[in-house]
């Protein structure tokens, strides 16, 4: 089900400072971050873990994916180990940049040097 309808939804993003980001651009973006995550998984991260991969084939828009990327990362730690699961997440995390409201892009992280 859709709470906003598009136009709606850009009025929202141009209040919060990424009012040069229409809605189709939005949608493609979401559909090349959801194949850029998905293959990151790959075929064994699928097989082990449906229930993510299903996540994020279903993610609604591009604020859902972001929001999958705990879980994304659980599972990346699990099949990889931390260190390689984190650089996979840093990639997939500079896939957002631009389309997301101030408030949700990430922030430096102490523990990395």
């Amino acid at each position: 089900m859709r709470w906003f309808k598009p136009n709606l939804k850009n009025y929202f993003l141009a209040l919060m400072g990424t009012g040069e980001v229409t809605y189709s651009t939005l949608q493609d973006h979401a559909e090349s971050i959801r194949q850029f995550i998905l293959d990151e998984l790959g075929e064994s991260g699928e097989k082990t873990h449906p229930k993510i991969v299903l996540r994020v084939r279903y993610a609604q828009d591009v604020q859902s994916l972001w929001y999958a990327r705990g879980d994304i990362m659980a599972v990346l730690a699990a099949m990889h180990g931390e260190t390689i699961a984190r650089e996979k997440i840093g990639r997939i995390s500079d896939q957002f940049k631009g389309l997301l409201p101030r408030g949700l892009s990430s922030r430096p992280s102490p523990l990395t040097n």
